[in-house]
């Protein structure tokens, strides 16, 4: 009982064995309790500060503890008060927390007058999507070209995502198709799907990119390093742009769960896309990045695809799959 009031369990047997014998010292507590003076000097000390000591009416120099439901009550308003403390402590921290997030917003509202905004870091690029998600109202438009995320990418998501669906925001996703390989991956694009998102995946996608309510768009700084910064974009015209951009690959694209489709000459997308790269001239790991897939993995598909045409070499694989119609 006594721990619900901060009190240990040798401070309690004190207490409880001066009850019983209300003029015991430190040696004979210590004798009667098999413990060092120390720790019973230690305890005295706490119950002092608790006021579950006082002086002997007989002897001033003893202290002797007080009744039970007394000390009950002492410990009560202990609490109580450090209730109350607490409670302004809260109050205070949230006007605190008021004034520390207007002064941000109107910080954000002054970088506003320009069309782009530059953000530095990783840091900084989180805290701005989690500034943005918050106070989204309608939909998210989200292409993701890493092929599998990362699982500190998901959990980092995963609150806001939830936050998003639960307030009715539509959230739309496009993954590469390789992320159907990954289980992690695909587990977390179905448990989006279950709260009320959209997810679809394409063999390739062009970029990284979140478009908020179709009012500001962010990209990365450079496509190839997507942590080395991004741009944050405000413009009306571009924003519009990248917005219809994203609904074309979106009417393209393959909603999670279906089985992959194969067109008239029995290729997936993946393979036509990657026949479309081999014609350009694309090397094995950029082919691998694009469809974000390990370089083996593009090999071993590049590897089917040769034999299928009849071809001696990557190039001359792209080249006979263009005369055959087959990236028409």
């Amino acid at each position: 009982m006594w721990e619900a009031f901060g009190l240990d369990g040798g401070t309690e047997a004190v207490y409880l064995a001066m009850l019983t014998h209300p003029g015991s010292g430190v040696y004979d507590l210590a004798s009667e309790l098999d413990c060092a003076e120390d720790d019973v000097r230690n305890a005295l000390d706490q119950l002092a500060r608790l006021s579950l000591l006082r002086p002997s009416w007989e002897d001033p120099e003893t202290l002797r503890p007080v009744r039970p439901d007394i000390a009950v009550n002492t410990l009560l308003a202990h609490q109580e008060a450090d209730l109350v403390r607490r409670q302004a402590e809260i109050v205070e921290n949230r006007a605190k927390a008021a004034l520390f997030s207007a002064d941000h917003a109107r910080s954000i509202a002054a970088e506003a007058h320009t069309d782009i905004e530059e953000l530095h870091g990783i840091d900084a690029i989180r805290d701005r999507l989690e500034f943005l998600t918050r106070r989204t109202t309608r939909e998210v438009l989200s292409l993701m070209p890493d092929g599998a995320q990362t699982a500190a990418n998901m959990e980092a998501s995963r609150d806001l995502d939830a936050e998003l669906l639960g307030r009715g925001v539509a959230v739309l996703t496009i993954y590469l198709d390789s992320v159907r390989n990954d289980g992690p991956t695909t587990a977390y694009a179905m448990w989006l799907s279950d709260l009320g998102g959209a997810v679809r995946t394409l063999p390739t996608l062009p970029i990284r990119m979140i478009v908020f309510d179709r009012e500001l768009a962010v990209i990365p700084a450079d496509p190839d390093n997507s942590s080395a910064g991004a741009l944050l974009i405000r413009g009306q015209a571009t924003v519009m742009a990248l917005s219809a951009f994203f609904d074309q690959l979106w009417s393209g694209a393959q909603p999670l769960g279906t089985v992959a489709r194969r067109d008239d000459h029995g290729l997936t997308g993946q393979e036509r896309d990657l026949l479309r790269l081999l014609a350009q001239g694309d090397t094995d790991t950029i082919v691998a990045r694009k469809l974000g897939v390990s370089p083996r993995t593009a090999r071993r598909i590049t590897a089917d695809l040769m034999e299928r045409l009849g071809a001696r070499s990557r190039f001359q694989a792209g080249a006979r799959a263009t005369e055959r119609g087959w990236l028409a």
